[in-house]
């Protein structure tokens, strides 16, 4: 029997397709759909309680963020990315989330910043990876709120989950100081934030990311998996 939660809702196509596309995205983000893996529409409208036309334009959806590929004859899967891709992905984000940030600074409010505030404090007491993985987006996110180009955090989230496997794969290397970095550049970020000043947010986020960048790349052995 199909479960309660996954059961295709009432009303219109786009209504199912939504429903449908936040399940998938939900199990491609969490993990529990690694790249690689083909997203056969048959088998997923089977296991969702779904018809194949939701299914199709919610895998058309995740494609546009980023979550899946899709290849003529052969159907979706959740992307592979190599070394390279990786590398490239987040230089893209170390010149486009300061200008996320800078464009968000101005309107972020008293409530955003208390939210920033208790997502990092959150994050420090936080030893589970799948948690921090979920707290750490939300914290950047939350710093971008206030930016009103779409199209910017469009961009920043497609990159985000482009990558979000192998974030996951190098969170699970043992390094007992990596916690304690991370939370360091937070909460120079976080002052920053709270100071609104752009110039300091731009120069702290852009390493922080590269730091990342450097270290993550420096381990291809997450990558040959994957081919």
């Amino acid at each position: 029997m199909t479960p309660a939660h996954a059961r295709e809702p009432r009303g219109s196509d786009n209504v199912r397709s939504q429903h449908i596309a936040g399940i998938l995205r939900d199990e491609i983000l969490a993990g529990d759909l690694p790249p690689g893996t083909w997203l056969r529409q048959d088998e997923l409208a089977a296991r969702l309680g779904a018809s194949r036309i939701p299914v199709r334009e919610a895998l058309r959806m995740l494609e546009s963020e980023g979550l899946t590929e899709s290849f003529p004859n052969r159907g979706s899967r959740v992307p592979v990315l190599s070394l390279e891709d990786v590398n490239t992905y987040y230089r893209m984000r170390e010149r486009l989330e300061p200008l996320a940030l800078s464009e968000s600074l101005p309107h972020l409010t008293d409530h955003h910043i208390a939210d920033l505030e208790r997502i990092q404090n959150e994050i420090e007491s936080q030893a589970d990876v799948k948690r921090f993985l979920f707290l750490d987006r939300d914290f950047h996110m939350t710093t971008y709120a206030g930016c009103r180009s779409g199209h910017l955090l469009a961009m920043t989230e497609r990159l985000w989950n482009s990558t979000q496997h192998y974030r996951r794969a190098f969170m699970g290397l043992a390094d007992p100081h990596r916690a304690a970095i991370v939370n360091a550049e937070h909460r120079l970020l976080l002052d920053a934030v709270r100071r609104r000043d752009p110039e300091d947010g731009e120069r702290y986020l852009s390493g922080h990311i590269r730091r990342t960048r450097v270290e993550l790349t420096a381990h291809p052995e997450l990558f040959l998996e994957e081919g």
